[in-house]
C-alpha cells in the first residue's frame, strides 16, 4: 500500500500578495494559523495560490518558505503542474529537493492532451518525483478530464499516491475509486462533495472552504471517520450557503476577499483576476458571519 500524504482537509492556501509580490510575514502568520487551528496539510501555490501569475523565482520561494515555516507540523504539498511538462518537470525537482511532503499535477491546460499523453506526461513527472504525487483533474479550467481507465492506469505508478478529483462527477469518481482500489487515494477537489467523496472510500478534500474555517472543514472529515455520518452530513449542507459563496467568483477571487477581511492579507489579485464585485462581497460576508467568522 502507498503512503497517504494527509487523511482530512488540506487546505488550498491563497497567497498573499501586494504591488511589491508576496508579502511573506502574512504567509508565514497564515501558515502558522492554520496549524493552530488543526489542518491536516496545506497546498501551496496551486490554483488558489494564483501559481499561474507567480514568477519562476516567486513560485520555487513560496514553496520553499512554506515547507521552513511548517517545519514538520503538517504535510505541505506544492502545486508544481504545468501545461509544460518540461517545466513542471524542473520545479517538481525542486520542491522534492527543498523537502515538500508530496506535489499537486495539474491536468495540461490549453494544449490539453489525449489520454495517452496524460499518462505519458504523468508518468514522466512520477519518475523523477522523490515526494508522493496528487493528480488534479479539473476539467472545468483545463478543458482535459482524466477517465477513471486512466486513473487506473497511473494508479500502478509506485509514486503516484492520489487524485484530487474536482470534476463534480460521482459517477466517474466512484467508477474510479473501485479501479483504483488501495493503489491510489482520492481526495475531493469540491467542497460541496466532501461527504459524498468520503462516503466512497475517499480520504478527504483539498478544500478553498477551510481557508476561512479550518477549522470546522476539518470536522467534516473528522466526525465521518469516527462514525458520525450524519454529524459530517450537517456540517456539509450547513455550509453549503458559505460555499457557494466563495465560488460565486472565479477562485480565488472570494477566498482571498475573505482572507483579507480576516487581516490575514491584503485584497490584491494579479491581473486578469479583479478585486471581488460588491454585491458578491455582501453575500459573501453575511454567509462569514452566519458561519461564526469574525472579521
Amino acid at each position: 500500500m502507498k503512503k497517504t500524504v494527509f487523511e482530512g482537509i488540506a487546505t488550498a492556501l491563497v497567497t498573499p500578495l501586494t504591488k511589491d509580490g508576496i508579502d511573506y510575514d502574512a504567509f508565514g502568520k497564515l501558515i502558522d494559523w492554520q496549524i493552530d487551528e488543526g489542518i491536516d496539510g496545506l497546498v501551496v501555490c496551486g490554483t488558489t495560490g494564483e501559481a499561474s501569475t507567480l514568477t519562476d523565482d516567486e513560485h520555487k520561494a513560496a514553496i520553499k518558505f512554506a515547507v521552513e515555516r511548517a517545519a514538520g507540523r503538517t504535510p505541505i504539498i506544492a502545486g508544481t503542474g504545468s501545461n509544460d511538462t518540461a517545466y513542471a518537470e524542473e520545479l517538481t525537482k525542486y520542491a522534492c529537493e527543498v523537502g515538500v511532503d508530496g506535489v499537486l499535477l495539474v491536468t495540461p491546460y490549453y494544449n490539453k492532451a489525449t489520454q495517452k499523453g496524460l499518462v505519458k506526461s504523468f508518468s514522466l513527472l512520477a519518475d523523477v518525483a522523490s515526494a508522493p504525487v496528487i493528480l488534479y483533474n479539473v476539467p472545468s479550467r483545463t478543458g482535459v478530464n482524466m477517465t477513471p481507465n486512466t486513473l487506473y492506469e497511473l494508479s500502478a505508478h509506485p509514486n503516484i499516491s492520489a487524485v484530487k478529483e474536482a470534476s463534480g462527477n460521482i459517477s466517474a469518481i466512484a467508477e474510479t475509486i473501485s479501479l483504483v482500489g488501495d493503489n491510489m487515494d482520492v481526495y475531493s477537489g469540491n467542497d460541496d462533495q466532501i461527504v459524498p467523496i468520503l462516503s466512497l472510500g475517499g480520504k478527504g478534500c483539498i478544500s478553498v472552504l477551510s481557508n476561512p474555517l479550518p477549522k470546522l472543514t476539518c470536522d467534516i472529515c473528522r466526525k465521518f471517520f469516527a462514525g458520525d455520518v450524519k454529524g459530517a452530513a450537517e456540517i456539509q449542507l450547513k455550509m453549503l450557503p458559505l460555499i457557494s459563496a466563495l465560488f460565486s467568483e472565479v477562485n480565488p477571487i472570494p477566498a482571498k476577499s475573505a482572507m483579507a477581511a480576516m487581516g490575514f492579507c491584503e485584497e490584491y489579485l494579479r491581473l486578469p483576476l479583479t478585486v471581488m464585485e460588491e454585491p458578491h462581497k455582501a453575500v459573501l460576508f453575511e454567509e462569514m458571519r452566519k458561519a461564526g467568522i469574525k472579521f
